[in-house]
């Protein structure tokens, strides 16, 4: 609860991470009427959807500043003329533009303004240039098609006075012009300070552009009940250790080193040990018992030389990976940083899910070099894989995903980044984490989740061999892939975020331990 702002009343937010489903704008209508259909007159809603913009509002707003409202001709519109009701019964100086004609409002938006009282201006002719605060109430989520004409001028006129000014713009439920379910826009989209979206966030919230678009989420209650979520069945999610915290592993007071599981990490040539060693010091860090780095014979001595608590063994081509291997103890494999493009690397990925069938607890990392081995020829890798359940994880950045998936339009020209991994998730029987400032970790049951708020500082070299050596060292430990996957990429960044500026990716798995301790403490 918070008070927001002169006049304000107290108005329920919701913790984003307590709340991860992720609902397209469908399933938001679904939740809208599941809410009427209980019982709760759609016209409620848009009341307790006002209210929130206007105490949002009247936080960004200066004690006596002018405030500028521009309503849509549907329900986003209707709360704005809420919005602005109610910020005029504060004290606020209020002007209000609708774009369309009043007499064509219909519903709950016709009733909001019938309620707003005052006649609005028009959009094409009203003049916002003196406003301190611009509320974008022209379109939610539920916009279909491309900004044009008169909206698209609004649009660029919002986000050209914004600029010149540095007035700032709250958005309701999404910035106009912005595609709820992928996060891109329609032609043009008004760029927010902060968005006031209710009872969950859409995927445009999070995935990029969007996010960037959105400014600061303010996630508030306007009375939907929890148990529309069982009727709709949302399989997204952002990415919080509510999601999988309870499927991570636990310490056992009788445990010991050979129960916590034991990675093996797969190092390149002499010349190109460094990336397998990150992985290795993240897998020990993540919990693994025990961490091998398996090391061609021309780079065991520098391994071994760099190396304390994690081991080393020598192996000598894909025939020596599977002997390696045929340990069945050695039950995590991260293979890929480092480890060369070419025939040979396919031989090791081949080697490496020969044994880890459905008999077998093996479970695998494949990153970098893994991937694009198989470049252009993702189905050859899909039937290496032959998952009956998943039991590998790729960790691609977009390069190598657009490398993998190269030839196949249906992937890689899928209207979103969330749409993407889910393709291929699908069609590789594997986890995908698909990386990047809004990583998206899917699974081929359809399920996903967009990391939220990654730092920045996260891309730098090696940091990517870091999270495949958390994620193999969450594997080694029981961990399901998944969830593996998604806490992996969580603790990435936690681990970031816990080290500060200067990060390198050394510093990645020295900080896990307070990333962890972040995790204890119920952050997120």
């Amino acid at each position: 609860m918070r008070q927001g702002g002169r006049g304000a009343t107290i108005l329920a937010m919701l913790d984003i991470g307590s709340h991860p489903e992720l609902l397209t704008p469908a399933e938001m209508g679904a939740a809208d009427r599941f809410a009427i259909a209980g019982g709760t007159p759609g016209i409620a809603l848009m009341e307790a959807a006002g209210k929130a913009v206007a105490d949002e509002a009247a936080r960004m707003a200066r004690s006596a500043g002018r405030i500028a409202v521009l309503c849509g001709p549907g329900s986003n519109g209707g709360d704005g003329f809420v919005a602005a009701r109610l910020l005029a019964s504060r004290g606020y100086p209020v002007k209000l533009a609708l774009l369309g004609r009043p007499e064509r409002l219909k519903g709950d938006a016709a009733e909001a303004a019938r309620r707003y009282a005052r006649p609005p201006e028009t959009a094409a002719d009203f003049d916002f240039a003196n406003a301190d605060l611009i509320i974008d109430a022209l379109y939610g989520a539920g916009l279909d098609r491309d900004l044009a004409g008169e909206s698209r001028a609004l649009v660029e006129k919002i986000n050209s006075i914004a600029r010149e000014r540095g007035c700032p713009v709250l958005a309701v439920d999404l910035p106009s012009g912005l595609d709820g379910a992928t996060g891109l826009p329609r032609g043009v989209a008004v760029e927010a300070t902060a968005s006031v979206t209710f009872f969950r966030l859409k995927p445009g919230h999070l995935l990029l552009p969007g996010r960037a678009l959105c400014g600061r989420l303010v996630l508030a209650d306007i009375g939907i009940p929890e148990a529309a979520l069982a009727t709709i069945a949302p399989k997204a999610s952002t990415n919080a250790p509510r999601l999988w915290r309870a499927a991570l592993p636990r310490l056992a007071a009788a445990g010991h080193k050979y129960s916590r599981g034991h990675a093996v990490v797969v190092s390149g040539n002499a010349g190109h040990t460094g990336a397998a060693r990150l992985a290795a010091r993240a897998a020990l860090r993540a919990g693994a018992g025990l961490v091998t780095v398996a090391s061609p014979p021309d780079a065991l001595t520098i391994n071994a030389t760099q190396l304390t608590a994690v081991m080393v063994a020598a192996f000598d081509g894909a025939a020596g990976l599977a002997d390696l291997l045929a340990d069945k103890r050695r039950n995590a494999v991260a293979l890929g940083p480092g480890v060369g493009v070419g025939p040979a690397t396919e031989a090791l990925v081949e080697a490496a899910l020969a044994g880890a069938d459905k008999e077998n607890s093996r479970r695998i990392v494949l990153d970098a070099d893994a991937l694009t081995s198989f470049a252009g020829r993702a189905a050859a890798l899909a039937a290496l894989v032959k998952a009956e359940s998943p039991r590998v994880v790729l960790t691609p950045h977009e390069g190598e995903f657009n490398c993998l998936f190269k030839g196949q339009d249906d992937i890689v020209q899928a209207p979103s980044k969330l749409a993407r991994a889910r393709a291929a998730a699908s069609l590789l029987g594997a986890v995908v984490l698909l990386k990047g400032a809004d990583t998206v970790v899917a699974a081929p049951d359809g399920r996903a989740a967009i990391g939220f708020d990654l730092p920045p500082s996260l891309a730098t070299a090696g940091s990517g061999d870091v999270l495949t050596g958390i994620i193999a060292g969450l594997l080694a430990q029981g961990a399901p892939v998944f969830e593996a996957a998604c806490a992996g990429a969580w603790l990435h960044g936690a681990a970031a975020r816990a080290f500060g500026p200067g990060l390198i990716a050394e510093d990645l798995p020295e900080s896990l331990p307070q990333a962890f301790r972040a995790l204890e403490r119920g952050s997120g």
